[in-house]
């Protein structure tokens, strides 16, 4: 079974992941040190790594304050739900907004708009 994350988990560690990718670049620059444009070349780099981040965590926290909240039905905790499915941000368990999903095995397509990537997963 593949290993799942709630979306918002998701873009969390796609965010710091772009962190420290600005850290190793910029780190990387440092093994041109005799060459001081080449050098800044990979500082700045780095820097626009680290600032994407900085847009990627405003963006993220202003979705998360959209969010449907909801009381996850395995572990009693309050998890934030982007989209008609999801998982519980702690325990992973599939969460459903739509009726008609309930029962059916946990996909992330359920959330496109387009009704061919139900019955696609449906026929399997």
């Amino acid at each position: 079974m593949a290993k799942y994350s709630s979306k918002i988990n998701k873009i969390r560690t796609f965010a710091l992941s772009l962190i420290f990718i600005g850290f190793i670049v910029m780190y990387g620059g440092i093994y041109f040190h005799n060459q001081p444009i080449v050098m800044t070349v990979f500082m700045i780099l780095g820097l626009l790594f680290i600032i994407a981040s900085t847009i990627v965590y405003f963006w993220i926290g202003m979705l998360s304050t959209r969010t449907i909240q909801v009381v996850c039905p395995n572990c009693g905790r309050p998890t934030k739900m982007l989209g008609r499915v999801d998982l519980c941000m702690y325990c992973r368990e599939p969460l459903t907004l739509d009726r008609q999903l309930e029962g059916k095995e946990f996909n992330e397509k359920y959330n496109r708009k387009d009704a061919s990537a139900i019955k696609h997963t449906e026929k399997k």
